[in-house]
């Protein structure tokens, strides 16, 4: 099967891109490099599969329509990994977020339905949720994000929707829960903890920590899109199926590493959901997918790849 992950120089798609060259695919890794984050970090992430056969690398953007066009050709299937990532990023930027993870989706969509794509599988967030009404969300819960990035994503699933709808594109829509291990981008929380807990540094905590998320191992969430290759249609929330204070966090990184660091607190920071934790029983029903890393598991596994490749 030929496969088009945008994006597959980044954390969760460089390793959607190892796994689909593992079961012998044609992959097309389709990056732009942007500087969010160090982009040396993406060229270590995609090294060892420039010498595979079947692993093409195309440097641009999801924007550009005529780039788009040209990749397609010939492609089965679309793992859309590319998003302006970051909540605190859409605050500052929100229309770049706009830009990215709607308008890029759309013009993602148009040329994928030109190219007769037969599958497209959508990354979402959790983000999408935004205001609690009730826990775990069910995938039925009401969206009302409370960040631009999360308005974003939002509207890039309503226009997978359309498509499938309209045009008969088939998709599938996969809400992630706060996404970890080797390779994460280095702005994410744990990555931040356990960098600093290495070094005996403090550890920051934004507000007072009673914030909770669902953290997802990155085992999982390549596990939730190769089942999509064949199952399902629609939206999945795809989770670690716990939640966890952000001091409880802070506090289990210190253990596992043996750290001496302190905990400080600052004044929050807006546009962060207050809590995220998923129901994941459609995903169980429709997928065949349940997560099988606790969370103490990928921490201790996260920390001893951190160790190894300092």
């Amino acid at each position: 099967m030929k496969c088009l992950v945008t994006g597959g120089a980044g954390f969760i798609g460089s390793h959607i891109v190892e796994r689909l060259l593992r079961e012998r695919h044609d992959v097309i890794c389709l990056d732009d490099f942007n500087p969010y984050y160090n982009p040396e970090i993406k060229e270590r992430n995609i090294s060892p599969f420039l010498r595979e056969k079947n692993f093409t690398l195309v440097r641009g953007d999801i924007r550009e329509r005529s780039l788009l066009d040209s990749v397609l050709c010939d492609v089965d299937v679309i793992f859309h990994e590319a998003a302006q990532a970051g909540v605190q990023t859409s605050t500052e930027k929100p229309s770049e977020s706009h830009e990215i993870n709607a308008t890029g989706t759309l013009n993602l969509l148009e040329s994928a339905v030109n190219a007769n794509v037969k599958r497209l599988i959508c990354a979402s967030s959790s983000s999408v949720y935004g205001s609690v009404e009730y826990l775990p969300f069910t995938e039925g819960h009401p969206t009302y994000p409370v960040s631009p990035y999360g308005v974003s994503k939002l509207m890039a699933e309503h226009y997978c929707r359309v498509f499938s709808d309209l045009y008969g594109l088939s998709s599938v829509i996969l809400r992630y829960f706060t996404v970890y291990g080797p390779r994460m981008r280095p702005d994410l929380a744990i990555h931040i903890f356990t960098m600093r807990a290495l070094r005996n540094e403090p550890l920051k905590i934004f507000g007072t920590g009673d914030r909770t998320r669902d953290f997802t191992y990155i085992d999982d969430i390549v596990d939730a899109n190769m089942m999509s290759l064949s199952n399902g249609n629609g939206v999945y929330n795809i989770g670690g199926g716990h939640r966890i204070s952000i001091q409880e966090l802070a506090e289990k990184i210190i253990e596992k590493t043996g750290s001496s660091s302190v905990i400080m607190h600052t004044e929050s920071r807006k546009g962060e959901a207050e809590h995220t934790y998923a129901n994941t029983k459609k995903a169980q029903r429709e997928l065949g997918w349940n997560p099988h890393t606790s969370l103490d598991q990928g921490l201790e596994k996260y920390i001893k790849w951190v160790m190894a490749n300092p």
